[in-house]
């Protein structure tokens, strides 16, 4: 009885010592290994075995890590107080330097990626940060990736996601952007006058070439107008449309040998030179 419960203490044993020597890395993971506190290895991926007791192993991740930076109350250059937060995009690319040279490499990106944000985004005007934010972006990613880069972290990409605009900002800013879209307008609809004037004196300039132009025109303008199905219809007749008829009544009027267009006077009463006798008073009858 003693004897197999020695056994079965040493199999215990045996299952604990396998348990703790065994470790499996996944793909995406990497272990590094102290031995009794000094670095001897990075393990993985796969199976690796360790010495209870005397190695110890720390897995690292090397995917992507997605961090959010909690948004940060910045001054621009131009004295407008706005909130900004952002994305960061990272993942480790050399595991001892991760675990050695800074105790908490998540921790401290994140702080570095805060004081990175307002540093960069304090020295721009709210109107550079609103409207460049690929440079912006830009700039923070390689401050980042340069501070981090002593702990075997690479920064990939930097995003800034929202600004926040006081509400006094915000009014103003709609404003500027009416006025804006009112000046746009008033350029856009001076620009068609411009074109439809420059238009008007082309087809002036057609008409007064070929006065059948006109004529046309005129005829469908006309044929527009009935189709309306309306009951009135004014019909204007341009002076031009009479010219043929004026200078055919002109010829005529010549070869007769007078003016029909100016009226004929009637003739007056002669005139006499003689005195003419007033008329006598009538003579009342006797009774």
């Amino acid at each position: 009885m003693a004897a197999v419960i020695v056994v079965l203490v040493i199999l215990v044993i045996v299952l604990i010592f396998l348990f703790s020597a065994i470790k499996v890395a996944r793909e995406y993971e990497r272990g590094v290994v102290f031995r009794l506190g000094r670095l001897l290895a990075v393990k993985g991926p796969g199976l690796y075995l360790l010495i209870p007791i005397i190695d110890k192993a720390v897995k690292v991740d090397l995917r992507t890590v997605t961090l959010n930076v909690p948004p940060q109350e910045v001054i621009t250059r131009d004295n407008v107080t706005v909130k900004v937060d952002a994305v960061v995009y990272f993942r480790v690319l050399e595991s001892d330097k991760a675990i050695i040279q800074v105790e908490n490499f998540l921790v401290a990106t994140s702080q570095i990626a805060q004081t990175t944000l307002r540093s960069v985004c304090g020295q721009v005007d709210l109107d550079h940060l609103l409207s460049e934010r690929d440079q912006i972006n830009e700039r923070l990613q390689k401050i980042i990736d340069d501070q981090t880069a002593p702990w075997g972290i690479k920064v990939s990409v930097v995003e800034v996601k929202n600004v926040e605009l006081p509400t006094n900002m915000q009014r103003a800013i709609a404003r500027q952007a009416e006025a804006e879209r009112e000046r746009r307008a008033k350029i856009i609809a001076a620009d068609g006058e411009l074109q439809a004037s420059e238009k008007l004196a082309q087809a002036g300039h057609v008409i007064a070439a070929e006065p059948t132009t006109l004529q046309l025109r005129y005829l469908q303008t006309m044929n527009e107008m009935s189709a309306q199905g309306s009951t009135t219809i004014i019909i204007p007749i341009p002076i031009d449309v009479l010219e043929p008829f004026i200078g055919a009544r002109g010829r005529a009027a010549s070869r007769d040998g007078g003016t029909p267009s100016e009226p004929v006077a009637a003739p007056s009463p002669p005139v006499s030179s003689e005195p003419v006798a007033a008329p006598s008073p009538p003579v009342p009858a006797e009774p």
